[in-house]
């Protein structure tokens, strides 16, 4: 054999220009496709993150919702301004009891 015939003769694939230039295309591509495909991630993310802060809220209006018609009523009023001010009723005597404190709920 010739060299010539044995340069011809190569083992394995050979990367032709035109494969270089399609390789470097798709590697370039692939690049950048990585930036928005990171910040779509990150947004989908975010947007999760606000879904189930915005449940919790929507919760926490409901109770405080709820509170807000239990204040109105004026046996809770009455309740409240007994056992957390002391408060008593015209003509009624309170009696202060030596060691007690006041209740911490209210």
């Amino acid at each position: 054999m010739s060299q010539a015939s044995r340069a011809i003769e190569r083992a394995g694939p050979r990367l032709t220009g035109r494969a270089a230039a399609l390789l470097v295309a798709v590697l370039l591509l692939v690049m950048l496709a990585a930036v928005p495909a990171r910040q779509f991630l990150e947004q989908r993310s975010r947007i999760a993150e606000l879904e189930h802060r915005s449940v919790e809220l929507e919760q926490q209006n409901a109770e405080l919702r709820q509170e807000i018609v239990r204040l109105r009523d004026p046996a809770e009023l009455e309740r409240i301004a007994r056992e957390c001010l002391g408060m008593v009723a015209p003509g009624e005597t309170a009696l202060v009891v030596p060691g007690t404190t006041a209740r911490s709920d209210c």
